[in-house]
């Protein structure tokens, strides 16, 4: 099992939240990468699957979901006062750096130059996209591919299902994703087997054997 590291102090966690504020070039998906990458690989302060389930319920809810994530995230790492500091070091230095960039953009904004260096901005974006949505799919398909593949092949249909919904059909995302819930309900829960899990014992027993195989 992996292990979690040693929460930071107030002051480190401020700015780290700073130093991803900063990065965000691109928008949230450049933003999900960056919080994902230094909270989850970088410093081992989250686990894949914790950092996934604080997305999941970030998305359910209404409102800016990285706000909501910065939330969840400084107040398991700082309580009350560790939500402050993550929402000063994520706003604070990029709204200010936004305003200054807007205000010279203006100025700017007809050169060919940056009208072509804003082109490029969308394809790299997308890849950044791409990255987020392996990385967020990795500890999923682990758990399913543990379950059996008859999960992992559930899984697959459940994404490919939801972006035609998005994409073709242009269903509104909160029926998408009720939708997703109440499938996913009848799928995993109800009707495909659950594994079967090995009492503590036994398994105990299994990996003592192989250590001193």
């Amino acid at each position: 099992m992996e292990q979690q590291k040693a929460a930071p102090g107030i002051w480190q966690l401020f700015r780290i939240w700073a130093g991803i504020g900063l990065q965000s070039f691109g928008g949230g998906a450049s933003t999900t990468y960056l919080i994902y990458h230094t909270f989850v690989d970088k410093y081992g302060w989250l686990l894949p699957e914790e950092y996934n389930r604080n997305w999941n319920l970030c998305i359910m809810a209404p409102g800016i979901n990285l706000i909501a994530l910065t939330i969840l995230i400084g107040r398991k790492l700082g309580g009350a006062r560790g939500v402050v500091v993550s929402l000063a070091g994520l706003l604070l230095p990029s709204a200010i750096i936004t305003c200054l960039l807007t205000a010279g953009f203006l100025r700017i904004q007809h050169i060919r130059a940056v009208q072509a260096m804003l082109s490029g901005v969308v394809p790299a974006t997308a890849g950044i996209m791409l990255v987020v949505g392996i990385k967020y799919a990795q500890p999923l398909l682990k758990e399913l591919k543990a379950e059996g593949s008859l999960h992992v092949g559930t899984g697959l249909v459940m994404v490919l299902l939801v972006a035609l919904a998005i994409i073709l059909w242009q269903i509104a995302i909160p029926f998408v994703l009720i939708g997703a819930v109440v499938l996913s309900i009848l799928l995993f829960g109800r009707l495909l087997p659950r594994p079967v899990i090995a009492p503590a014992s036994v398994e105990k027993e299994r990996v003592t054997e192989e250590a001193h195989d």
